[in-house]
């Protein structure tokens, strides 16, 4: 049993060694989200490894999430990550709306907001290949959940909020799909001992 868990904790190292690597060197490093160095550099972003596989499971980590921010205010954001499950995009998706729903059901609506990543997020109407899906790629499928009121402070502090998304895709096909691919697969190769 403590074997079991102490590989558990291994694999949860490594997931978010993968993960932080992801947030510091493609969204942060390319500016994907202004908002996002702030917090990584004061190590206000919560990473939450859940291997559920059951929707009801997945859900209720949500909330579980929604009550351990409200409970810890210095927490800015939380990244729940899924590495067991929905690497379906379209169950991810389906997922999500759930999630969003349950969100509301809750009362947690104008609250938390999900934002969501997966290693084959596909924006609609967008190829497959296209360079610009990668802005929303990750080394495992997540959400992230995002404090609204961070949202409004943020955004009245930035010039043009509403520009971030177009510029993001558009430098994105700058970079190129191989260059966007070659620095995700940076992070889930990363080696533990060299984070």
């Amino acid at each position: 049993m403590t074997n079991l868990m102490s590989e558990q904790k291994k694999d949860d190292l490594r997931i978010i060694a993968q993960t932080k690597k992801w947030v510091s060197s493609v969204i942060i490093a390319h500016n994907y989200c202004p908002f996002a160095k702030r917090e990584f550099d004061k190590g206000s972003i919560r990473y939450q490894v859940i291997y559920e596989t059951e929707f009801n499971r997945l859900l209720k980590s949500v909330i579980q999430e929604c009550i351990w921010l409200d409970q810890n205010e210095e927490t800015e954001t939380t990244l729940i990550i899924f590495p067991a499950s929905l690497n379906d995009f379209n169950l991810f998706l389906d997922c999500l709306v759930l999630a969003e729903d349950l969100l509301v059901a809750q009362g947690y609506e104008g609250i938390y907001q999900i934002a969501s990543f997966h290693p084959d997020y596909c924006f609609q109407g967008a190829k497959e290949n296209d360079a610009a899906n990668f802005t929303n790629r990750s080394p495992y499928p997540m959400f992230h959940l995002i404090r609204e009121s961070s949202i409004e402070i943020a955004i009245k502090n930035h010039p043009d909020p509403e520009s971030i998304p177009e510029r993001n895709m558009e430098y994105a096909r700058k970079q190129g799909l191989e260059k966007m691919k070659d620095l995700l697969k940076q992070c889930i190769d990363l080696d533990e001992a060299n984070d």
